[in-house]
């Protein structure tokens, strides 16, 4: 088979067939399937993209974008010519394609990424990939399960799969289309369910992250196409008329762990909490390979600096470091500790201590299992004790949990809830990405929330006990700071909604 590379010179990527014997019917060796594949390639080789289509494809451009951040290692099967490849703007990308012709043309037009002819079926290279995209793919494949199979070995634990598909309510409205030859005709398809790739996926061993629908309307018909794809395509029930399904999805995690236990950073920003600083050292627990406390204080108007500097005297076999922060705002205070921190995996415990230290083994196991790449508490399962949460703040953490479960596409409890887990690495290519969203959170959950959804990563909820303040007054303003939280959710709309 055939090659056509740029970009990297020491990078040699290469297809070679699958060589195991199989003349089942569903192999695509059968008989059946070699002539299925002959006939797409014939059929690809000699397609022509109507004027009609170009919209529907530079929109699929856009939701890629929004997906992928630049400068990932990026795997396309059926590229195709390689638009969409070059759209995610990826450090090293690789695609490949049946279709002589069309990688013929993607080399041409983009000569700084690598492409491959070869059947996807048999598709075996040597690297693993940040993302892999199936794009209008399922549709034409003989075997979707082989081919979701083969992808296994080019994937690492961070590796995103993702896969947009034509919905199966279109199957008539686009036959009518092509019938009345505004689109090009099309050989036979696979028109399969969200419900069928997710079953797919898990019998190849991958765990579905999120789903959602993309494309009300696939032409181009100003503003009538912005309207619909930017906005109402987001609402229920109307998005059930949407003519795409995507779907992200990682290798699940299984048995796996981190091959050694990390060092724990626990991120204590402090402000006005002298009266708790001696619990914090007394209650955080041992975890992994040891555990150091993070203050940072933040121009507190009691001594919470000068207890911390004694508590550090006084329990010396405690790892501990101290910031005085320079900014304004939790949010500032915890990147400043998480700058700072020298462990691999980084907690934040709030210093008033409703979150019990002795529950962050429970969000160590979580992450270590690889069971959720971003945990977050929730204090709304069990009930609180009398004054830990005033009624109208509980009314507006529900409110809040249910705003931002749509717009981050997976199920978040609890927003506002201070202690949050995730590793060192994912917290970088966080801040790395922090541009596309900017520095514009006080309290810090949403830049950590944002910035997690905005890498994919599978954020798990874990339940915990809310109890009461016993020492000081809450930092938080009900009115001015749930004014910020409704701008939050606009902003966070803009960016990751009406893209």
């Amino acid at each position: 088979m055939s090659a056509r590379r740029g970009g990297d010179p020491e990078a040699r990527p290469s297809l070679a067939p699958n060589r195991q014997d199989d003349n089942s019917s569903g192999s695509v060796t059968s008989s059946g399937g070699v002539v299925y594949r002959q006939r797409r390639i014939t059929y690809w080789d000699n397609y022509v993209r109507k004027t009609s289509s170009r919209y529907y494809h530079r929109r699929l451009g856009e939701i890629y974008r929004s997906i992928v951040p630049p400068g990932q290692r990026v795997l396309e099967l059926g590229c195709g010519g390689g638009d969409l490849l070059a759209a995610v703007e990826p450090s090293f990308g690789v695609g490949v394609d049946f279709s002589s012709r069309m990688i013929s043309d993607a080399a041409r037009r983009h000569p700084a990424l690598h492409f491959i002819v070869g059947d996807v079926h048999e598709i075996c290279l040597r690297k693993q990939f940040d993302y892999i995209v199936l794009s209008d793919l399922v549709n034409e494949l003989w075997d979707v399960q082989t081919v979701i199979e083969r992808i296994i070995p080019v994937c690492s634990p961070d590796t995103r799969i993702i896969i947009n598909t034509y919905s199966r309510m279109w199957e008539l409205p686009l036959a009518i289309v092509r019938w009345l030859r505004l689109a090009n005709p099309v050989l036979s398809q696979n028109w399969l369910t969200r419900e069928d790739l997710e079953n797919m996926l898990s019998l190849a061993g991958f765990e579905t992250i999120r789903a959602w629908p993309e494309l009300l309307c696939p032409l181009p018909i100003p503003p009538v196409n912005s309207i619909f794809n930017r906005c109402l395509v987001k609402i229920p029930p109307i998005s059930l008329g949407a003519l795409a399904n995507f779907l992200i999805a990682r290798p699940d995690p299984g048995e796996a762990r981190w091959e050694a236990e990390p060092l724990v950073s626990v991120i204590v920003p402090a402000r006005n909490e002298a009266g708790n600083v001696e619990d914090v050292f007394r209650r955080v627990p041992e975890m992994g390979a040891g555990t150091e406390i993070v203050f940072v204080e933040g121009h507190s108007r009691d001594d919470t600096f000068a207890a911390i500097e004694r508590a550090r005297l006084k329990f010396p076999q405690r790892r501990c470091q101290l910031f005085r922060q320079t900014g304004l705002g939790k949010g500032d205070a915890v990147r400043l500790g998480f700058e700072r921190a020298s462990g691999e995996v980084l907690m934040i415990l709030d210093a008033d201590l409703t979150v019990a230290p002795e529950d962050l083994p429970r969000f160590y196991q979580a992450l270590r299992s690889r069971r959720g790449e971003f945990i977050n508490g929730v204090r709304l399962v069990y009930p609180m004790e009398n004054q830990a949460m005033r009624f109208l703040n509980l009314i507006g953490n529900k409110f809040f949990s249910l705003a931002f479960s749509w717009l981050l596409g997976q199920k978040v409890k609890d927003t506002l809830c201070g202690t949050k887990v995730l590793s060192r690495r994912h917290y970088l290519q966080i801040a790395r990405n922090r541009s596309y969203f900017g520095d514009f959170d006080p309290f810090g959950d949403f830049d950590l929330l944002f910035g997690a959804a905005r890498l994919n990563l599978r954020i798990v909820d874990m339940p915990i006990r809310y109890r009461e303040r016993k020492y000081g007054q809450t930092n938080i303003s009900r009115w001015r700071h749930g004014w910020l939280l409704l701008r939050m959710v606009a902003y966070g709309t803009a960016r990751m909604k009406l893209i």
